[in-house]
């Protein structure tokens, strides 16, 4: 039996599940579990597998991280409610929610799609050598992921990035698993999620930054128009890193949505 992740969870209510990006880690949605729990939820974020406490998963796919997030989300349910959650997936957690809306669509009320896409990049082998290659340059250089988070974060955000969370989004970073960094940017090549868009039944939000430049706003909103019930919301001046770059106002957009499909 594939054991549950850890994960972090504050208030009572209905359940909101976060899933956090390549880079990331429960901690990834501090703000959100305070904003939220502080609204009437029940805010959960976890730990990917190989992330922080979270054992890892063998073979590291997103079939398998689609599963270990079926098995939190049932653990979750047998503890308060049996009915359906919202799942809210950043980045490679927006693909991990995905994958859970292919799968086990019963088990979701809403979806949050943030920065991320339906499929990753361009299909040739040689598009996706240099994205692994740059991803990994300060590891192959001699530095260690603290080395590589001080690199890589400043080039994701924006110009209206709040400094605080930019600094929690390197300190994040930087204490992802080498290990499990390497994987999972080998697992990111292989989705492709698009003939799925057009079966998502439950409402959607999708969720771009300006100045995203992995998940650029044209990307998701071409995504956001094959989902049937899919609204859409731009955040000016921030870049990838959006829910710790403008945490209010990120919290602020997940709180509307909530209050639109959930009664409390």
């Amino acid at each position: 039996m594939t054991p549950i992740p850890h994960f972090s969870t504050l208030g009572s209510g209905p359940t909101v599940l976060m899933l956090h990006g390549i880079g990331g880690g429960h901690d990834a949605f501090a703000p959100q579990l305070e904003a939220l729990a502080s609204a009437g939820y029940r805010a959960v974020s976890w730990d990917a597998p190989g992330y922080g406490s979270s054992a890892p998963v063998e073979p590291y796919t997103f079939k398998a991280l689609a599963q270990s997030a079926v098995g939190l989300i049932e653990a979750l349910q047998a503890k308060t409610s049996p009915g359906p959650i919202t799942l809210v997936g950043h980045s490679m957690g927006g693909m991990v929610a995905q994958e859970v809306a292919a799968r086990r669509p019963d088990l979701l009320r809403g979806l949050v799609l943030a920065g991320t896409s339906a499929a990753f990049g361009k299909p040739d082998g040689e598009w996706q050598r240099h994205f692994i290659a740059e991803r990994t340059a300060p590891l192959a250089s001699g530095g260690g992921m603290a080395t590589l988070a001080e690199q890589l974060v400043p080039r994701m955000i924006g110009p209206g990035a709040e400094p605080e969370g930019v600094a929690l989004g390197v300190q994040i970073m930087g204490r992802v698993p080498e290990a499990t960094y390497r994987r999972a940017l080998e697992c990111l090549l292989s989705f492709d999620r698009r003939a799925n868009l057009a079966q998502i039944a439950v409402p959607t939000l999708a969720i771009a930054g300006e100045f995203d430049r992995n998940a650029p706003p044209t990307v998701m909103q071409a995504m956001q128009a094959r989902i049937p019930n899919c609204s859409w919301a731009l955040m000016k001046n921030v870049g990838h890193l959006m829910q710790l770059e403008a945490p209010e106002e990120f919290s602020r957009l997940l709180t509307h949505f909530l209050r639109e499909i959930v009664m409390i």
